[in-house]
């Protein structure tokens, strides 16, 4: 995810008093250039041109001074040292005016940069004392030229020494004004963008820990956003620059809804030697036809375990029904067959009639039971699991069942510690009943039932799987795609349901099972566990 926007600092003084430090320096430098070089002799010091050098290198010396000090010590002035600074500025820039002519001259209107400087450095009344102090200071020195006869004859100096000192007011007032309205709005703004950034990370934040994995492409098809889900999904792991060409079918996917707007298959393996599964759709972030691309990314293992749920709750209701209309008519037919077969005059060929008919009977209540249990499971509650601990018990617990007749022959072959997460219960009802079936096709040299049990961590997706062998015939291609469908059987006493429940219970619990041949073309169910820190 891109970082925040960044915030805004609150109004500084400190920042103002160094730009302003600047000014004066270059301030002073200018004068002492302008007059060492007599470029306006009837202006800077014309009335006392040693008080005009030594005031302005005083001046230029203090400020350079205060310019080195503010940049090598980062600090917050004090409204008391802020005053202390202008009173020595006022006193500068009114030793070059008395210099130079007086209020007359154009230097005394520097005291009006200096009065809007206060006004926007110094709080409240003491802005306003300094304004005070500036403007009696330039009549004060007017009324002393006046006092020592240096006030030429027909002068407006008094006139000027007004409305310089009106000005300096005048400039305070505003500028203090124009002060405050900046650090409001400069508070105003800083409150709302630490409520924007605020916002931006709690939706960064939920972003991140959405389930749903979204992505962001831009024009030229290049990730530039995506959150923790789609990292986990697409297994991107620590890439934090992943291409969109790492995944080919996603890139197709992609290519294909940008040039027809619709969306092709929408399940995607996330990784060719995965059996993890993932739904993808597609949106654009505006109308514009070049607008960046919006990828939504979703365990199709969670969406297919919800709708399971929903699947056994109609199942339920509808089993319910199933059951009362069937199981009592079921009931009255074998009776009446069992009544029919202790008739010692009944016919032979007819006692086979009979035969048949209890049969059936037994094979039909066998189905309504089936879709019962089916019906009645209650919801998964998978928990942590240690599989080569756990299979060797419960080979010693199914051989347990067995007479000792029928006792079969089962390897285990589980060398590392492996964890799954499955509902025990459910688990043991799935092997259970691939056992079942392999024992019941298997056909050993030693005409001993024999089944290996094999458990371990797939090398590419890291994922545990448990694989049960036997030495049967197999399924015949033809029957190989209806092997999981409910009713399919190919034994004339069969239900047709275990291997649709087996399939049942294991997208319950985010696993998946499926029918293949071993390298020795032995057949072999493989149950795809969920990874145990990936399931919900």
């Amino acid at each position: 995810m891109k970082s925040f926007t960044p915030i805004p600092t609150s109004y500084n003084p400190f920042e103002l008093l160094r730009v302003y430090t600047f000014y004066r320096t270059l301030l002073g430098i200018v004068l002492l250039i302008m007059f060492e070089g007599q470029l306006t002799p009837n202006v800077l010091g014309m009335s006392n041109p040693t008080l005009f050098f030594y005031a302005a290198v005083g001046y230029t010396v203090f400020n350079i001074s205060t310019l080195l000090l503010l940049w090598r010590v980062r600090f917050s002035p004090s409204q008391k040292l802020l005053f202390s600074l202008f009173l020595i500025e006022i006193a500068a820039v009114v030793a070059l005016m008395h210099s130079s002519g007086g209020a007359s001259s154009a230097l005394g209107y520097l005291l009006l940069v200096a009065a809007a400087a206060g006004g926007m450095l110094l709080r409240g009344q003491i802005a306003f004392f300094l304004a005070a102090l500036a403007s009696i200071t330039v009549i004060s020195e007017t009324v002393y030229r006046a006092l020592t006869d240096t006030l030429p004859t027909n002068s407006n100096a008094f006139f000027s020494a007004g409305i310089l000192g009106a000005l300096i007011f005048i400039s305070a007032i505003i500028f203090q004004y124009l002060t405050k309205k900046i650090v409001t709005s400069n508070q105003e703004a800083l409150s709302q963008a630490h409520h924007a950034a605020h916002l931006q990370k709690m939706a960064q934040q939920i972003v991140e820990r959405m389930r749903t994995g979204i992505m962001v492409l831009d024009r030229e098809n290049k990730i530039t956003m995506f959150n923790n889900a789609a990292s986990k999904l697409l297994g991107l792991g620590n890439n934090n620059s992943p291409q969109l060409a790492g995944s080919p079918e996603l890139q197709e996917k992609v290519e294909h809804w940008q040039r027809t707007h619709k969306n092709p298959s929408p399940i995607l393996r996330a990784d060719s030697d995965s059996n993890d599964e993932v739904k993808v759709n597609f949106a654009k972030l505006d109308q514009d036809e070049n607008a960046h691309t919006l990828i939504f990314l979703e365990d199709n293992r969670a969406i297919t375990q919800q709708a399971q749920q929903l699947k056994l709750a109609s199942l339920g209701r509808l089993t319910a029904s199933i059951a009362h209309e069937i199981r009592n008519p079921l009931a009255a037919i074998s009776h009446a067959s069992q009544l029919l077969s202790e008739d010692s005059s009944l016919p032979p060929s007819d006692k086979r009639l009979v035969e048949i008919i209890g049969s059936h009977t037994k094979r039909v209540n066998q189905i309504i039971e089936n879709i019962l249990q089916l019906s009645r499971r209650r919801i998964s509650n998978p928990q942590t699991i240690r599989l080569d601990e756990w299979l060797p018990k419960f080979i010693s617990d199914y051989s347990a069942t067995k007479s000792p007749k029928d006792k079969p022959w089962i390897d285990c072959i589980a060398a590392d510690p492996i964890q799954a997460k499955f509902d025990l219960g459910q688990l043991q009802q799935v092997l259970t009943n691939l056992c079942d079936n392999g024992l019941r096709y298997s056909h050993p040299p030693e005409n001993c039932p024999h089944l290996v049990l094999e458990a371990g961590i797939d090398s590419n997706s890291q994922q545990p799987f448990i694989k049960i062998i036997d030495f049967g015939d197999g399924i015949s291609k033809e029957n190989l795609a209806h092997l999981f469908e409910p009713f399919f059987t190919t034994e004339n006493t069969g239900s047709g349901l275990g291997l649709y429940i087996c399939k049942e219970l294991c997208e319950s619990n985010q696993a998946l099972i499926s029918y293949e041949h071993t390298h020795e073309g032995l057949s072999c169910f493989h149950i795809h566990l969920a990874h145990p820190d990936k399931t919900l």
